[in-house]
């Protein structure tokens, strides 16, 4: 069995073709009613109604896509998410399956050449995955539970506690994030980076070097209340 090591690391060519952007007339409307029904042609399909209907209000849950605080309750609207905050959602409710003949279908280096809106069409991951390098046939295989942890733990008791980085996702609850910490101090480090360490590292340097403040220190109030408003690299027409 092979090291956690020996996984690829490598960038998928896919997204060279964003290197060199242009500029160049619209081919579609991507605000307003056609946005709407492009967002549900992909939630829709994947059960992603009901959640759409809970997310970011009191006593339901976070949209997965962003940071976007949740709203006064008395402010609460019955949408409240952006078209890319509903196709964030219909990758999780999707009742679609990423299993072993998936795995077995395709290799490493066919899946670099996919995209990413591929990538999250094919559903959710079914089994821990290990890529065996030493075997040569290029495929992330499949593997039980208990086998997973028990390269886990053979990983976790080879090296010094401070070596080992428990890295959450964002998409985490509450739940899953306490318990990952409990097993971080119970190994003897606080090596906890959060989401923000990988996405807004440079942001946070940044804003720390100009304003002193490496966050955000907005209200949404100041939305509306602002003379000037600047939007860079965004897509407000969808998000």
């Amino acid at each position: 069995m092979t090291s956690l090591q020996d996984a690829p690391r490598q960038v998928n060519p896919v997204a060279n073709r964003f290197d060199h952007p242009r500029v160049s007339e619209n081919e579609k409307v991507a605000t307003g009613i056609p946005a709407v029904l492009h967002a549900m042609q992909h939630a829709l399909p994947n059960n992603a109604g009901p959640s759409l209907l809970t997310i970011n209000k009191h006593k339901g849950f976070d949209c997965p896509g962003c940071a976007w605080p949740e709203p006064d309750q008395a402010d609460l609207n019955i949408v409240e998410f952006c078209e890319n905050g509903a196709k964030a959602v219909a990758e999780e409710t999707t009742s679609a399956k990423a299993g072993p003949d998936f795995w077995a279908k395709y290799t490493v280096e066919e899946l670099r050449e996919k995209t990413d809106h591929w990538l999250g069409k094919q559903g959710r991951i079914t089994h821990p995955l290990v890529y065996d390098r030493a075997s040569g046939d290029g495929h992330y295989r499949p593997i039980s539970w208990d086998a997973a942890i028990a390269m886990i733990t053979d990983e976790l008791k080879s090296i010094d506690p401070d070596e080992a980085v428990f890295y959450t996702s964002g998409k985490a609850t509450n739940e899953p994030a306490y318990i990952i910490q409990l097993l971080a101090r119970r190994l003897g480090t606080n090596n906890l980076p959060d989401c923000s360490n990988m996405c807004h590292e440079s942001t946070g340097s940044g804003l720390s070097a100009t304003l002193g403040l490496g966050k955000g220190s907005v209200t949404i109030d100041d939305f509306h209340t602002t003379d000037l408003l600047i939007s860079v690299g965004q897509n407000p027409g969808t998000n």
